[in-house]
């Protein structure tokens, strides 16, 4: 079976590492990002293969998660989509796409690779739906 592709945007280093390590040993394929910019970039890459997104909310400069999020959701309308952020939970029902899962920090991994996997879960569910 192919490795699920999922894109980590997050700018806190340590945060980032410990986010790859608990997708990996789910069994996810992971690449990452430190800044939205680099995520969008990610995202339109033309090889990209990425089924899942989990991103922050603020950067330390745009573009933020929102924006990262809907670039996301152009380049595949079905991709899953997890927010993470300190202070961006309440915005979420006015910002975030929908069909997303919001994490308030701190948060532990499992419940990262929980919300990642129940939205893919959905996605596949709903591709043989159709």
């Amino acid at each position: 079976m192919e490795s699920v592709h999922i894109l980590v945007a997050e700018d806190e280093a340590l945060l980032l590492l410990d986010c790859e390590q608990a997708l990996v040993e789910a069994g996810f394929a992971v690449v990452t990002a430190t800044s939205g910019m680099k995520a969008i970039e990610r995202l339109n890459a033309a090889d990209a293969s990425i089924m899942g997104l989990i991103t922050d909310i603020r950067f330390r400069e745009p573009p933020d998660g929102w924006e990262v999020a809907r670039t996301a959701r152009e380049v595949d309308p079905e991709m899953a989509v997890v927010y993470v952020s300190g202070d961006g939970a309440p915005d979420w029902p006015s910002m975030g796409v929908p069909n997303s899962i919001m994490l308030e920090k701190p948060f532990a991994m499992a419940q990262l690779v929980t919300a990642i996997s129940q939205l893919l879960n959905d996605r596949s569910r709903g591709t043989a739906e159709s």
